[in-house]
């Protein structure tokens, strides 16, 4: 029993950074059915960021998850003003492919600036454990879980009780309508961009801190998880999202501590395999019909 609460106090942590990612991959697909592979670099250069910040800057923990989160939103909106805008009205299949790019050359551009090798993300946080019984937690798995929680209530609150809230639910439910009745889809659109991307930086800095070290590389599974996460709780849909997060973080935990670590992610796309051909829609997605 020990263990298994153990590590699903590690499921938690893990889930919740995976929510963090989802949400961006969820929230672009909500508005313009766009499946935006370059997420997961946002979320490497989220972690370069704080890492830039907490090393020369000598900054703490907030003023990192700060700046890191608002670089990555304009980040964001400059990806989709220059990539993903002029190819609108274009085949989905010439936007996922641009969606690929995007993603390499943020990989290739970060190597290029900053070097391939692994680099030790400095401690900011305290390494202080809490013993409850035989389980143990992390003063950084505390902070991970409240930094989640804080974020998406401030989500929640953007997308439900806003008026750029109601305009993304405007748009997702119908583009061309939100347009007749005077929203500005466009602005939305960047919008939508700049919040998933500043989740996905806080995201980054919170992987940082968690497992010590960064990579231009890191982004690749851990955005492809994240997409399985949004997957599974319906993509398009914030709360499934969250929901999906949590769920890969303690299938992947649980794998690894009842089983063998290197089929972690084995399980994870077997999982997706399996989910897609029982509910393809996901927990909480619903199915559409599309006239033809």
């Amino acid at each position: 029993m020990d263990q298994f609460l153990q590590q699903l106090v590690n499921g938690i942590s893990l889930g919740s950074i995976y929510a963090l990612i989802a949400l961006g991959y969820t929230m672009v697909y909500g508005i313009i059915k766009l499946i935006n592979f370059a997420h997961g670099d946002i979320y490497m250069i989220g972690a370069y960021i704080g890492f830039a910040v907490t090393t020369y800057a000598k900054l703490g923990f907030v003023p990192a998850l700060i700046i890191s989160m608002v670089l990555c939103a304009i980040l964001g909106i400059i990806i989709e003003k220059v990539a993903y805008k002029p190819l609108r009205n274009s085949s989905r299949i010439a936007v996922l492919i641009t969606a690929i790019g995007m993603s390499l050359l943020l990989e290739y551009i970060m190597m290029f600036f900053v070097g391939a090798g692994v680099r030790s993300f400095p401690k900011v946080l305290s390494d202080s454990l809490f013993y409850i019984s035989n389980i143990t937690i992390k003063m950084q798995q505390i902070y991970i879980v409240i930094t989640t929680v804080v974020l998406m209530v401030i989500l929640q609150f953007i997308v439900n009780k806003t008026k750029i809230g109601k305009a993304m639910r405007a748009v997702s439910t119908d583009k061309d309508a939100a347009q007749l009745m005077g929203i500005k889809v466009d602005n939305t659109i960047s919008f939508t961009f700049a919040i998933g991307s500043a989740l996905a930086g806080a995201a980054g800095v919170l992987v940082g801190i968690y497992y010590n070290s960064i990579d231009p590389l890191m982004g690749m599974m851990p955005g492809l998880k994240a997409f399985v996460a949004a997957v599974f709780g319906g993509i398009g849909n914030i709360p499934g999202a969250m929901i999906g997060g949590l769920v890969i973080g303690l299938l992947e935990t649980f794998v690894s501590g009842y089983g063998n670590s290197m089929y972690r992610d084995a399980a994870v796309f077997a999982f997706l395999i399996i989910i897609l051909i029982i509910k393809p829609s996901g927990l909480l997605g619903k199915n559409t019909k599309e006239k033809v």
